[in-house]
């Protein structure tokens, strides 16, 4: 069989200012990738690279023609297991390079076999669930603003970020403001141990679903005090990158968050997943400043998740690609009409 592959860098503003500890973005670079076998059917991939990880565009840009060189000679889209190993084997780190190429060709595979993703792993599209909506670092009324803003819009679970000297006054507010809401928080690992256990005894009173990455991924002793003090379950995010820090992070926090981004690709994902419930952690699927074209094949695991946090294209100015729709927040699988993962270029 024959492959012809291409990649394209893209700029995407944001809707508005984006804010989370580590700062601000007002633009997110990705990288589409096509795949095209010979009837001329096209699989859709793209690479959302963050800088926390050590990628950027460039960089998924410099290892691209090395891991499309391995799809083109294996020449077989449905050789996933043997593609995965030669990318890694060619390109160690840069995973959400290696995503891009995996979303490309399970959605080739997918639209070669005229099914949906969910089908192809055998997953029900009625067990799914509402992604939350993120509500980015500002001064608290505008949080309050756009807190009223989201729940109009019919989200019911929201995640708030924090790692300022006004958390406790943010949560109070967001919470007067979606008295109904499920809600998280996030601090992208800005409280250091102490400060982590005394916030979060002060946020226990609002209700809380789980509260996440309250130290940095590098003091995982710090992440196990933390977790023996809180009222509150913790998620571990930046403390989880690949499916060989589940068992590290399992006497750490109740849920392990999961991004595409972060691991490299479909397969691996899902060996996170099932690593996670092996240890008794629940599981989390998030997402990056993210295109349609990478957020359509996450949304395929929600029958599989606890939560999703699959908003990124949502706070985009302007996306490219379309994708699976959210209803009121609701991942909806059910009503996906085409093959693949759904997502397609406008």
């Amino acid at each position: 069989m024959s492959l012809e592959t291409t990649f394209k860098r893209r700029s995407l503003p944001l809707d508005r200012p984006f804010t989370i500890s580590r700062g601000t973005t007002t633009e997110t670079e990705i990288v589409t990738v096509e795949i095209v076998d010979e009837d001329g059917t096209v699989g859709l991939g793209a690479a959302a690279p963050a800088s926390h990880y050590g990628e950027t565009a460039a960089t998924v840009e410099a290892v691209l023609p090395d891991l499309l060189e391995v799809v083109e000679d294996v020449g077989d889209p449905h050789q996933l297991a043997r593609i995965e190993r030669r990318m890694r084997e060619r390109v160690n780190r840069n995973p959400s390079a290696r995503t891009a190429v995996s979303t490309a060709l399970h959605d080739l595979v997918t639209k070669r076999l005229e099914i949906p993703l969910y089908r192809y792993w055998g997953l029900d599209p009625a067990e799914t669930l509402e992604t939350s909506f993120t509500i980015g670092l500002d001064d608290t009324e505008t949080m309050r603003e756009k807190t009223e803003a989201a729940v109009d819009a019919g989200y019911g679970t929201l995640k708030v970020k924090l790692g300022t000297d006004r958390d406790v006054e943010i949560v109070r507010a967001i919470r007067e403001t979606a008295p109904d809401a499920r809600l998280f928080v996030d601090a992208n690992e800005a409280w250091t141990p102490r400060e982590a256990v005394e916030t979060i005894d002060r946020l226990a009173e609002f209700d809380l679903a789980f509260v996440e990455q309250p130290v940095p991924a590098e003091n995982p002793d710090g992440l196990r005090f933390v977790y023996e003090r809180s009222p509150v379950p913790i998620a571990a995010d930046e403390s989880c990158v690949t499916v060989a820090d589940i068992p590290r992070i399992a006497d750490r926090c109740d849920v392990a968050n999961l991004k595409l981004m972060k691991c490299g690709g479909l397969r691996e994902a899902r060996r996170m997943i099932h690593a996670a419930r092996a240890h008794g952690l629940e599981v989390m699927l998030g997402c990056m400043l993210e295109s349609n074209a990478s957020i359509a094949p996450a949304c395929h695991l929600a029958p599989t998740l606890d939560y999703a946090d699959l908003d990124g294209a949502l706070l985009l100015a302007d996306d490219p690609a379309e994708g699976v729709g959210t209803p009121d927040g609701r991942i909806d699988l059910d009503a996906l009409d085409r093959p693949g993962t759904g997502a397609v270029l406008e």
